[in-house]
């Protein structure tokens, strides 16, 4: 638990993901939250109101004057990542931007810390030098990687040996006026970090990030155990990407001629091998039930009259050769449109979700028996070619044939992947603090940074929660 007058901080607040964990988990406020981006500190201000917000870069924000005499019984600290993510590719590294870790140090040594977390990728445990490549392009030493996490650690532990390599990068981003002495003897934490699983704490999605601990208080530090898992694991069922989509959001053909410009081939390919994947060579295809949907039955007949019945109401007859049969079936799976991954069942915990853009997106099969013998497309070819057959896709299901009718594909919506993260239902995201509607990429942005309030709540509560401590001191 806090003390008195401990005060709880979090740099690198984005739009609030780690703020609102801390909070459930202590049953308390943040204190102060710091951001460099106008949009992010709004979305904060906007769920997190009591909170003392710094619209200002970390480097720019005084330890001892924001905490003003106060002690900080926990800072959360999530530093950028994309300069250490393997997502980032060989792009050149922003020397700046990777070395914001430091800012945990700069805190730790001026004011008095008693708990810290840290969050970031796990390629973070191999940060390193850098070498410049070109005039002001810098990347990664590989034949060095780890180097600078060891002196990070080392300076917060035991302290950093004075001929170690990494002082020049300490020194240029700490300055000239900083107390290095407390570095060479250390800042006396105990320090464990671990690899966590979003899903494993309850977040639909199956983000895995770093995640450090250091105190020093005396007191032991301690890992949350997962309380969902995989079927048969004794815990509770993970929440997967079916949970969080919103299944009235409407969606659009892939074979519509209005479209404003058509589907990019390389986007049909992959769609394609989804369809492949996960609705003609799967045995058992993920089918949205009935409860999810508009509750109707609508007939697929060659009439003048085609009809729509309820589907609370006796089925009408059915006519023995209507071509293609009556009523349809719905597979669902979702898209990545990124890299080489085509996507993933809807029956998993939804995939990490990008800062720098949506690349998530729903496809629906729709599917009716089969009765024909015209020839079959299996989806092999971009799907641009396939409306030239009158039936492009066979799949057998547990027996029974059916025929592909339709594709619809649609990106998942902000508030879709914000449930993914595990931010509750009431998260406000759609309008900024003045009324105005937030941008779909200034949402995503915020949703794509932010670290699962699942996971914060659960290693806050462990660590400083009133009654996971009782439960240890007993």
């Amino acid at each position: 638990m806090l003390y008195k007058n401990e005060i709880v901080v979090d740099n690198f607040a984005g739009g609030g993901g780690a703020s609102t964990g801390m909070e459930l988990g202590l049953n308390r406020k943040v204190d102060i939250a710091i951001n460099h981006d106008p949009a992010a500190i709004d979305m904060h201000k906007i769920n997190h109101p009591e909170t003392k917000h710094y619209c200002e870069s970390v480097w720019d924000v005084d330890p001892v004057e924001a905490c003003a005499g106060r002690p900080v019984g926990l800072a959360w600290f999530s530093p950028d990542c994309k300069y250490f993510s393997k997502a980032k590719g060989r792009a050149p590294v922003n020397k700046a931007i990777r070395g914001l870790a430091w800012v945990a140090v700069r805190w730790a040594a001026l004011v008095p810390m008693r708990v810290f977390m840290l969050e970031n990728v796990e390629e973070f445990m191999g940060w390193g030098p850098l070498v410049e490549v070109s005039p002001g392009v810098f990347k990664p030493n590989k034949e060095k990687a780890g180097e600078t996490f060891e002196a990070f650690i080392k300076c917060l532990t035991t302290g950093l040996i004075k001929n170690h390599p990494a002082w020049e990068e300490i020194k240029e981003t700490l300055g000239h006026d900083f107390p290095y002495h407390k570095l060479e003897k250390g800042l006396g934490y105990k320090i464990e970090h671990k690899i966590l699983t979003a899903c494993d704490f309850g977040a639909p999605t199956s983000r895995k990030r770093f995640f450090l601990v250091g105190r020093n208080d005396g007191q032991s530090i301690n890992w949350p155990n997962p309380t969902h898992g995989k079927a048969g694991s004794g815990l509770k069922p993970y929440l997967t990407a079916a949970d969080i989509i919103d299944w009235s959001y409407p969606m659009r053909s892939i074979f519509d001629p209005d479209r404003s410009k058509p589907i990019a081939e390389k986007s049909l390919i992959r769609l394609g091998k989804g369809v492949q994947k996960f609705v003609i060579d799967n045995e058992d295809p993920f089918f949205v039930e009935p409860e999810m949907v508009v509750p109707f039955i609508t007939e697929h007949a060659n009439a003048s009259n085609q009809r729509n019945m309820p589907i609370d109401e006796p089925l009408r007859t059915l006519c023995a050769q209507v071509k293609g049969g009556h009523f349809a079936l719905v597979a669902c799976s979702i898209v990545k449109y990124r890299g080489d991954n085509v996507g993933h069942k809807v029956d998993e915990p939804l995939h990490t979700i990008s800062a720098g853009g949506n690349h998530l997106g729903l496809v629906k099969a729709y599917l009716v028996k089969y009765y024909g013998t015209g020839s079959v497309n299996t989806l092999n070819n971009p799907l641009d070619t396939i409306t030239t057959n009158d039936r492009f896709g066979l799949v057998i299901i547990k027996g029974e044939k059916y025929q592909i009718t339709d594709i619809l594909t649609r990106m998942l919506q902000p508030h879709e992947l914000f449930a993914a993260m595990g931010f509750p239902d009431d998260y406000q995201i759609a309008f900024d603090s003045n009324g105005k509607k937030n941008t779909k990429k200034n949402q995503v942005a915020r949703c794509g940074n932010a670290v699962c309030p699942p996971i914060a709540q659960a290693l806050v509560a462990v660590n400083l929660a009133k009654k996971h401590v009782e439960e240890i001191a007993a």
